[in-house]
């Protein structure tokens, strides 16, 4: 006799559920007996502690904020970290009381940012053993975004432009530096030339936001990994990611842990 696959849930009835039509629970895989380790933990390597402060848009004595590499859907998605390598329960008072001043600071500054309604925090933590809490800001009137699947969203909507993101960037650094610390995103360059004629004027660049982004789903440290497989086939969606910066493979919207 076959089991009765289960019924599909409430929550996809609302409206802010991404998806619509048929949908189909998965199948819940039998339990392992032992779990994998994370990045950070027995003989994988960490990619936080690898990571210099030129990966990073603001840096401190013991907390650093880094973002992707490219913008998303959202006007802005963050991630604090620690400098040491610790997990949540395992940070000590001193940690434990400034990870909630820099919740608050770092949910202070996005959120004055244009077109940010709400900050949602979260921590999903199968991924990496380091310390990592996500910011991602709601954009205002986007009602339909409101709650749990805002970093679902963030995988579906078209990035915003590079130059709006680097603003925004280098507008929450320097709110925060006005605590201390050490801002590293910079504005945009202005872009100009004198026009060859008073009438000429320049063409939009169809390449912009052409390119898919990279979210808080796709970001590898929250992809739930595979049980077997090499280390290269472990890290292959983060390390792209994190080059530019400092080697790092950066976090891959969901996710959730």
């Amino acid at each position: 006799m076959q089991d009765t696959p289960p019924s599909v849930p409430d929550f996809t009835q609302w409206p802010s559920f991404p998806f619509e039509g048929d949908l189909r629970v998965k199948q819940l895989d039998e339990p392992v007996p032992v779990e994998p380790p994370r990045r950070g933990e027995e003989d994988r390597e960490c990619t936080a502690c690898n990571a210099q402060d030129e990966a990073y848009i603001w840096v401190g004595e013991r907390w650093r904020v880094r973002t992707m590499d490219r913008p998303t859907g959202l006007p802005m998605v963050l991630i604090l970290e620690s400098r040491s390598h610790l997990d949540l329960g395992d940070l000590p008072n001193l940690l434990a009381a400034e990870l909630g001043v820099m919740t608050v600071r770092l949910e202070r500054a996005i959120r004055s940012l244009d077109g940010v309604a709400r900050v949602h925090v979260n921590r999903w933590g199968d991924g990496s053993a380091h310390l990592h809490m996500w910011f991602l800001a709601r954009p205002y009137g986007r009602l339909q975004l409101r709650g749990t699947f805002l970093s679902l969203w963030d995988s579906i909507l078209p990035p915003i432009s590079e130059a709006r993101w680097r603003e925004n960037l280098a507008m929450v650094a320097a709110w925060l530096a006005e605590f201390g610390g050490r801002p590293l995103a910079e504005p945009p360059r202005i872009q100009w030339q004198a026009p060859s004629s008073l009438s000429a004027v320049p063409a939009p660049d169809a390449a912009a936001g052409e390119e898919e982004a990279v979210s808080v789903i796709e970001a590898a440290e929250e992809i739930p990994e595979p049980e077997s497989g090499t280390d290269e086939d472990l890290k292959s969606g983060a390390d792209e990611k994190s080059e530019s910066g400092a080697d790092e493979k950066s976090e891959s919207g969901s996710h959730a842990s």
